[in-house]
C-alpha cells in the first residue's frame, strides 16, 4: 500500500483526499517508480482546487512532474534503482501523476536523471525549467550567437521566464527581461543575469506591422498582443521561441515580420517533445544552472499540505518554488 492525493468529483465539485492505494490500482505502464519529489505549479493548483477545467477523468492523481527511483521495469532501458525524471505527457491531467508515493507509466515518458541533479533539485527546476531549456535550445539551434545582439524574455518573473534569463546569461547572452512589476522583480531579474529590465506595459500597446529592429532572439511566455509586439521588433533572420498562452490565443500580427525580415517563430511544447530533446535538455540543465539557482527560495512540503498550498498558489499567495517531498 502507498499514499496518494486522489481527486474525485462530487456534484461537479473537485474533492481532494489523501488515500491509501494498492499497486494494482495504478494505470498500465512498463515502469513502476517510487516518487521522491514532485512539485506544484499554477496548473496543479487549478487541478487540485477545481478552479480550472484541468481534470476531465476522475479519479485522478495530480502532479504534472516528478523525480524518483525505478522499482520495477519491463523495459531494457531502465533497471531497479535507476534515477528518473518525468515532465509532460499529460501526467496529472490524463494519466495519474506525481502526487503519490508510487507511479506507473510508459518507459518512453521517462528520462534518466543526469548527474549533477538529485530528485529535489530536478523538481526545483521542474516543468518550467525544462520548458525554458527547450526555448533556449531553439535559439541555439537557430544559430543566434551572443555577439548578434540582445535576447528578449517576456514574462520574465514567471517560472519559464526566470530560468530562461538564468540560462541565457550563463551562455553569455545579453538579456532584456520584461516584467509587470518592475520595482519588485527588477532587482531579482538582474541578480539572475538580466542586463536590463523593461516594464511590460511597453509591450502591451498595439504593434505596427514592423517596428525598429531591436532583438536578435526572444523567448515569449505570454503570447497574443505581447508576442505581436515582439515579432514587429525582431532583427532580420532572428528567432522567437514561443511557449506561453497567458495573454490569450489570438495573435494580432501580419506576415510582414516573417516575409520581410525572415523572422522564425518556433513553437515550444514541453508536453510532446521527443525523447532525444528531453534527454539533451535535462543534461544541459544539469550543466548550466549555477549552484546559486538552487539556493533561491524553495518551500518543501508534505503530501498532506498540497491542498492548502494549491489554494494559496491560485490566489497569488505563493512565491518561489514549492516541492513536495514524498520520500520521507
Amino acid at each position: 500500500m502507498f499514499k496518494a492525493l486522489v481527486l474525485n468529483q462530487e456534484d461537479k465539485r473537485t474533492i481532494a483526499n489523501i488515500e491509501m492505494l494498492d499497486e494494482s490500482q495504478l494505470p498500465e505502464g512498463e515502469v513502476l517508480v517510487a516518487v521522491d519529489y514532485s512539485s506544484i505549479n499554477y496548473k496543479d493548483g487549478l487541478a487540485v482546487t477545481g478552479k480550472g477545467k484541468i481534470i476531465r477523468n476522475f479519479p485522478m492523481v495530480p502532479g504534472i512532474d516528478f523525480a524518483g527511483t525505478v522499482l520495477e521495469s519491463q523495459d531494457d532501458r531502465y533497471s531497479e534503482g535507476d534515477k528518473v525524471v518525468l515532465t509532460g505527457w499529460g501526467v496529472g491531467e490524463n494519466h495519474w501523476g506525481g502526487m503519490a508515493e508510487k507511479a506507473r507509466l510508459k518507459a518512453d515518458w521517462l528520462v534518466p536523471l543526469p548527474q549533477g541533479l538529485d530528485a529535489k533539485s530536478a523538481m526545483m527546476v521542474g516543468t518550467a525549467g525544462f520548458t525554458a531549456m527547450l526555448c533556449v535550445q531553439a535559439i541555439l539551434d537557430a544559430g543566434v550567437k551572443p555577439e548578434d545582439g540582445e535576447i528578449l524574455v517576456t514574462g520574465a518573473s514567471g517560472g519559464v521566464g526566470s530560468v530562461s534569463v538564468t540560462l541565457l546569461s550563463k551562455l553569455g547572452y545579453k538579456v532584456a527581461a520584461v516584467t509587470g512589476r518592475l520595482e519588485t522583480n527588477g532587482p531579482l531579474l538582474e541578480k539572475l543575469g538580466a542586463t536590463r529590465v523593461i516594464e511590460r506595459s511597453e509591450f502591451e500597446e498595439p504593434a505596427r506591422p514592423l517596428e525598429k529592429q531591436v532583438w536578435a532572439g526572444a523567448v515569449d511566455t505570454v503570447g497574443s498582443k505581447v508576442l505581436a509586439k515582439v515579432l514587429a521588433q525582431m532583427d532580420y533572420n532572428s528567432v522567437v521561441a514561443a511557449c506561453g498562452l497567458a495573454g490569450g490565443f489570438d495573435l494580432p500580427t501580419t506576415v510582414m515580420p516573417f516575409i520581410l525580415r525572415n523572422v522564425r517563430l518556433q513553437g515550444v511544447d514541453s508536453v510532446n517533445s521527443p525523447v532525444e530533446k528531453r534527454i539533451a535538455a535535462w543534461k544541459s540543465l544539469s550543466e548550466l544552472l549555477p549552484a546559486s539557482y538552487f539556493e533561491q527560495a524553495c518551500t518543501e512540503i508534505k503530501l498532506e499540505d498540497v491542498p492548502q498550498y494549491a489554494d494559496n498558489i491560485t490566489n497569488g499567495q505563493v512565491t518561489g518554488r514549492i516541492v513536495v517531498n514524498l520520500r520521507d
